[in-house]
């Protein structure tokens, strides 16, 4: 999903300066763990299970440094973003009370990795990856940015033990499905939901190009004005995690596709508690979310751009119009 440079005049060059900024206070170890080729098949291996991976951790910097990967994730997302993904990690906190013998539980057990060099005028890219969170940022002559493959998972979904108990994550992305699924008639629910039973996980999981093979489900153009509403706020949850200046122009672009192009499934029961998927599918947007494991208490969300991930067309169309890139005979 693309950008155009007079939205991203202060977005971009805080973001160049910050990635920057970190490279330099890194020794030549440390650095050589964090940052790869542009063009290295590393930047499109992403997960988000705690599995092993490229990159360096939090837990391999100093105060300083980590408070520079922050400030390089606040020049990313919004307050409410930025919010959920530092929320997301410290889940690994309780997880560690729950399972005090599994070592995969850490809190900084978060990769961070560099793809080419931060510039304004070659492509460069980063990514933060580990247990339930992989954001994926591609940056493109300074006034190109994608955001996607984008996952967030919370695992508990609901914390119900400990200091923290109460505490739900990612609880807006499943109330705005149950509010727009309890707006539909027996009708549009008997289009809308595609299978009694929920899928274990996401359908596409870390494919480096997601692909379903159709769009199935609840069309918009047979939904009320109020009903689109209603998938719209589940789509902006998802795009309101970015810096606001980016937020306008992807929504401009799932408008500018259609939105009566879009799909809206579910799986799964209906009742509260009970194991259950959504997606809202259109022919560039995908949007998974699904809470099945651990008695409906665990759950993955991703967004895919169709077109754009990690810079996708834009990006080859950025080599085949730039002169530096071109063979001079």
């Amino acid at each position: 999903m693309w950008f155009s440079a007079p939205r991203l005049l202060e977005v971009l060059p805080m973001m160049l300066q910050t990635a920057q900024a970190l490279l330099d206070s890194l020794s030549a170890e440390a650095r050589t763990k964090l940052q790869f080729p542009f063009g290295d098949e590393e930047r499109f291996n992403w997960f988000y299970t705690p599995v092993l991976r490229q990159g360096l951790t939090l837990k391999e910097m100093t105060i300083e440094q980590r408070r520079v990967v922050h400030a390089l994730l606040r020049t990313a997302l919004s307050s409410t973003g930025y919010l959920k993904a530092t929320t997301i990690m410290q889940l690994d906190e309780v997880l560690q009370v729950m399972e005090p013998d599994n070592p995969e539980r850490d809190p900084e057990r978060y990769y961070l990795m560099i793809f080419g060099m931060p510039s304004d005028t070659s492509p460069w890219g980063w990514r933060i990856e580990g247990h339930h969170l992989s954001l994926n940022f591609t940056v493109v002559a300074n006034d190109l940015v994608t955001v996607t493959p984008a996952f967030w998972g919370a695992n508990p979904a609901e914390v119900r033990i400990g200091p923290h108990c109460g505490l739900r994550t990612l609880s807006t992305e499943e109330e705005l499905a149950r509010d727009l699924l309890g707006m539909l008639d027996d009708q549009q629910q008997a289009r809308a939901i595609i299978n009694v039973t929920a899928p274990a996980d996401l359908i596409t999981g870390n494919q480096r190009i997601a692909r379903l093979a159709t769009l199935e489900g609840l069309a918009t153009g047979k939904m009320t004005a109020k009903q689109c509403d209603a998938l719209l706020r589940i789509i902006s949850e998802y795009t309101n995690n970015l810096d606001q200046q980016q937020v306008e122009a992807q929504l401009k672009r799932i408008h500018d596709v259609g939105i009566e192009q879009l799909h809206f499934a579910w799986a799964g029961g209906r009742l509260r508690g009970e194991p259950h998927y959504y997606r809202i599918h259109g022919p560039t947007l995908l949007i998974e979310y699904d809470n099945t494991q651990n008695e409906a208490n665990h759950i993955h969300t991703v967004w895919r751009d169709l077109e754009y991930d990690w810079g996708g067309d834009v990006l080859a169309q950025h080599y085949a119009e730039s002169e530096h890139h071109h063979t001079r005979s």
